[in-house]
């Protein structure tokens, strides 16, 4: 393993520094981009097709059964939250992804929400949150949590000693109390080693499309990891409840990361396919007096692709 602090070699650098761009683009814009990274002969460079191939094939399989998920959560009126923590650049967003691709977001949402307000920061701790739990039929995914607390907030010191201790009083009586109203709560840790994040570091550094990932925050976090490696350790240990367990994901290799995650999530929980009626496309009703208005010429996007 190259420490962070070493020199590794320039071009095997920038080479693992290509695949991880290329690794983090959407699944269908992945294919395309492959297609074009090729030698003078038409060789795809750099490329393991078969592996490539087999992790699609499985990620479809998982999406499948994930629509699946989503048809017995709404059918049965199922209350799921998944909390998605880690350090930064773990690959949370990517699971995250993965997961709501396919499904319908009027089901599956994503609550990722920003840092409090003058307001939000007089608030019981839990309320913001508690506003973005699911009602009956919906799956809630956090990215990121109420663990913020725990993170970042005790890390970087915007929480108190007294606000922090009252964080872990307070945490595992809020999810009991909301696994007794029901809800299934599944709490996720991704988990990367300290040379992978300076790898993926580097790697939004380099991709401006990315570089809006990279905030102060991120960078000082980079910084304080032996600070985050504590703090981590100590929210495990203290809210590792039974009704509430953590699941930590070894999330270095990204793609498995996300195939196993998936997959375990669908273990979690008991789903069923749930028949559908059969789908009759009705006949479209037609007037012989029906005439369409033409649109004005000015009112068209231009045509430039």
């Amino acid at each position: 393993m190259t420490l962070p602090n070493a020199q590794p070699d320039h071009d095997e650098l920038m080479r693992r520094i290509a695949r991880d761009l290329v690794d983090s683009y959407d699944e269908e814009l992945e294919l395309e981009i492959e297609d074009r990274n090729v030698d003078e002969d038409g060789a795809p460079v750099g490329v393991d097709k078969a592996a490539r191939a087999a992790y699609f094939r499985e990620l479809f399989r998982l999406q499948g059964e994930l629509v699946k998920l989503q048809d017995w959560v709404q059918h049965s009126k199922q209350k799921v939250v998944i909390l998605f923590e880690g350090r930064d650049a773990a690959g949370k967003g990517g699971v995250i992804k993965r997961i709501t691709q396919r499904l319908n977001p009027r089901v599956a949402r994503v609550a990722a929400l920003p840092a409090p307000n003058d307001r939000e920061r007089t608030q019981w701790y839990f309320q913001r949150y508690a506003a973005h739990l699911p009602a009956a039929g919906e799956i809630v995914l956090f990215d990121r949590s109420w663990y913020n607390r725990a993170g970042v907030e005790r890390v970087m010191g915007f929480c108190s000693d007294e606000e922090y201790e009252e964080f872990f009083r307070s945490v595992p009586e809020f999810e009991k109390m909301l696994v007794r109203s029901g809800i299934k709560l599944i709490k996720y840790w991704f988990s990367i080693t300290d040379d992978e994040q300076h790898l993926r570091f580097l790697g939004r550094i380099h991709d401006p499309l990315k570089q809006w990932k990279l905030s102060p925050m991120d960078l000082e976090s980079r910084r304080r990891w032996e600070e985050y490696t504590k703090a981590k350790e100590t929210m495990l240990e203290r809210t590792h409840i039974p009704e509430a367990p953590w699941w930590v994901v070894q999330a270095v290799d990204k793609k498995k990361a996300r195939l196993n995650c998936i997959a375990h999530l669908l273990d979690q929980l008991p789903y069923h396919e749930v028949a559908h009626a059969p789908v009759d496309l009705p006949a479209r009703v037609r007037n012989p007096d029906y005439l369409r208005l033409p649109v004005p010429a000015s009112m068209y996007v231009p045509e430039r692709y």
